[in-house]
């Protein structure tokens, strides 16, 4: 079912994506040849005007075929060519789509603050968040947490150990119980609707601290009005994007350090963290897909060749220049930043695999 989710909310971010660039190209008169979610072969397809509009039997993907996008379509010249309009109208069409990310992104935050989002209330929604609980934020691999059956995503609902218990724990009462265990505790959690107790054994950590590998927040439920939500979803979308961008650049800085690809996620990272922000809820759920869509559209703005950024990057140095930069220079620009993108996929695809097997 995960699975499926993921596939499901992969498509729907495509669509958003593509559905910007196609809008753009219509909105100058530029001819769409073709509109797919998903990579051939086709499963379904249909004409409307000018337009096939398909869908692929590949869904990780899709994309938008524009008339003058290929280099080989230069030197036609029909005006409704993208690669004979202005400047200007290009980069709009190839920015349309990151802009319809982060469009999608403030609604689906909108939404989840104006139906009661579940959130981390440390900081600034302190004082808006309702019924607070500790939400298990992460568990680290082959830990005593993560052996007991406890994973990210879960709702603790007591601690236990000998006399003492704590029922509704906040994150220090838990840290101070396994601080002072003199063996294993009781942990209840909810998991979707259902609630579990285990038995949790913590080990020692290099300071020689107790620890059973969780990382945990103080939730809540944090709920706005139509205003107050639109307002917030715009501010969390902006700090978001910037702390994104923050990341970004940190990663490719560090690049070849070991460790570098430890907070990075693909592909099978993503679909394990659908299941688990599924299991936290509905509000949860459209959140983390918003956290994807904004992911897409700053990963999308960096100037790097087969990217939008690296496409109105490419318009730039013509307008500076004052040039067209040789189709046949243009088509291996795009090759080499391609295969760059593929094999950096395939590098974090395998730190996926290797972690979810060890």
């Amino acid at each position: 079912m995960t699975v499926i989710l993921f596939i499901v909310i992969l498509a729907v971010l495509v669509f958003v994506h593509e559905a910007g660039h196609f809008m753009a190209a219509k909105a100058f008169g530029i001819r769409v040849d073709e509109f797919s979610i998903g990579f051939p072969p086709r499963i379904f397809s249909r004409q409307y005007g000018e337009t096939t509009y398909a869908i692929g039997a590949i869904p990780f993907g899709g994309f938008v075929k524009i008339f003058g996008e290929n280099p080989d379509d230069a030197g036609n010249p029909s005006p409704r060519s993208l690669a004979n309009a202005a400047k200007w109208k290009q980069a709009v069409v190839f920015l349309a789509g990151i802009a319809m990310n982060f469009f999608f992104a403030w609604i689906l935050i909108a939404v989840s603050f104006n139906i009661g989002l579940i959130t981390s209330i440390d900081g600034q929604y302190a004082g808006a968040a309702q019924n607070p609980f500790t939400l298990v934020l992460s568990v680290e691999q082959n830990s005593p947490a993560e052996r007991a059956g406890i994973a990210g995503g879960d709702e603790i609902l007591s601690i236990s150990s000998g006399k003492a218990t704590v029922a509704h724990p906040e994150p220090s009462d838990i840290q101070n119980i396994i601080a002072g265990a003199n063996g294993a505790v009781e942990i209840a959690y909810r998991r979707g609707g259902t609630t579990d107790t285990v038995s949790v054994t913590p080990g020692a950590t290099a300071g020689s601290k107790k620890a059973i590998g969780v990382a945990l927040a103080l939730a809540g439920t944090v709920k706005f009005g139509f205003f107050g939500s639109m307002w917030q979803a715009g501010k969390l979308v902006a700090i978001e994007s910037w702390n994104i961008a923050g990341s970004l650049v940190h990663l490719v800085a560090n690049i070849f350090k070991v460790g570098a690809l430890d907070g990075v996620a693909g592909p099978v990272g993503i679909a394990s963290m659908v299941g688990q922000a599924e299991s936290v809820g509905l509000s949860y759920l459209l959140g983390f897909v918003a956290l994807i869509s904004i992911n897409l559209a700053v990963l999308n703005l960096v100037p790097l060749p087969a990217l939008d950024g690296g496409r109105v990057f490419i318009l730039a140095i013509e307008a500076v220049v004052r040039r067209k930069i040789q189709p046949s220079l243009v088509v291996w620009i795009n090759f080499a930043g391609f295969a760059l993108i593929i094999l950096l996929m395939a590098v974090v695809t395998y730190h996926d695999i290797a972690a979810f097997v060890h």
